[in-house]
């Protein structure tokens, strides 16, 4: 039932981050262009399970591109908010899909899997 909750909260969060961007004057081939590019960090894997599991989580989780969301509204900056936006939406389509943080175990251990 957890994990059910979990993939319900990622679509969620997916759909109100596309509607609050399509709110706003961007453009669909940049959300598009850029909506896998949190995945870059995975790059870190090339180094060792740490390093990659810190990149990715870092790059995974709402901490920055909330902030930044918060920062783009306080500063008044539509293009830092779409940015946001389609980070936020990865975020959420990764957690729909079963993508979790991960651990320094292995790549494919990660929260989603433990709960």
């Amino acid at each position: 039932m957890n994990k059910l909750i979990l993939h319900i909260e990622g679509i969620t969060v997916l759909l109100v981050s596309v509607f609050i961007y399509s709110q706003l004057d961007a453009a669909w081939w940049m959300f598009f262009a850029f909506l896998l590019a949190p995945d870059f960090s995975m790059l870190g894997y090339m180094i060792n399970n740490s390093v990659g599991a810190v990149t990715y989580n870092i790059f995974h989780s709402y901490i920055l591109p909330l902030f930044l969301s918060v920062v783009s509204i306080f500063i008044v900056n539509d293009l830092l908010l779409a940015f946001s936006m389609i980070w936020i939406s990865h975020i959420g389509m990764d957690r729909f899909i079963g993508y979790g943080l991960k651990y320094t175990s292995k790549f494919k251990d990660t929260h989603l899997q433990r709960v």
